[in-house]
């Protein structure tokens, strides 16, 4: 979501009325100083209480996109979007944004394994929340802070993710094969305070409706079974 690319994109789309890099922390300003209401049920600050919790790691892409989708999901209690993968401690949204850091734009997903397990986000992760078969690329977003990342915990977890990988290129639902990469999760690190619920705070942007709503869609239609109801 650099602002190099996110504008041309606007530019070439005319639809994009504002970039996921563009001014975000003003919309937020904006949002708040108009009284918009605060719609988003799960999204912010890792839970204070993880009794009987699990967490996965996740990157697909732009992650006001991805936050969304799993925030959707019965079971998750909390997502948060931040930046993994790279070795830079402490990055920001605009050292990732140019490729400083290594990391990608990341999810960290806090879930009740009672309600919903590891295999069924992964499962969600590949067939629903992004495409992961563009290589540092999903739609719009070029570079390899955008590039698609299973992260994995345990040997059972990488052991799901490889199955999945396996079974998703057999069902061949994608045109080309998967180029996720799967390693073993190191750190997260939560993104700025204002990109935590963004879809749902700001519906408005361009971004969001053009780019953001058509992938959250997808996933709603492939997975209604695992819905929360209401949102």
């Amino acid at each position: 979501m650099t602002n190099l690319l996110k504008n041309g994109f606007a530019a070439a789309c005319i639809l994009l009325l504002t970039a996921c890099s563009e001014r975000p922390a003003e919309a937020q300003k904006t949002a708040a100083a108009q009284g918009a209401p605060i719609t988003r049920s799960t999204a912010g600050p890792a839970p204070t209480d993880m009794t009987g919790l699990a967490t996965a790691d996740f990157a697909g892409g732009c992650f006001w996109c991805t936050e969304e989708v799993f925030e959707e999901v019965k079971g998750v209690k909390a997502v948060v979007s931040g930046y993994s993968g790279g070795p830079e401690a402490n990055p920001n949204y605009e050292q990732v944004g140019r490729g400083e850091t290594g990391h990608a734009e990341a999810i960290e997903v806090y879930y009740d394994p009672k309600v919903v397990s590891y295999a069924t986000l992964v499962d969600v992760f590949f067939r629903g929340a992004h495409d992961p078969t563009t290589l540092n690329r999903q739609g719009p977003d070029a570079g390899a802070q955008y590039r698609s990342i299973a992260f994995y915990r345990t040997p059972e977890e990488k052991k799901t993710i490889d199955e999945a990988i396996a079974r998703v290129n057999a069902s061949k639902q994608y045109n080309e094969p998967i180029v996720t990469q799967v390693v073993p999760f190191q750190k997260f690190w939560p993104a700025e305070g204002y990109h935590q619920g963004y879809f749902r705070l700001h519906p408005e942007v361009g971004y969001v409706q053009s780019v953001s709503t058509p992938k959250v869609e997808k996933f709603r239609h492939k997975f209604p079974e695992l819905l929360k109801s209401p949102l």
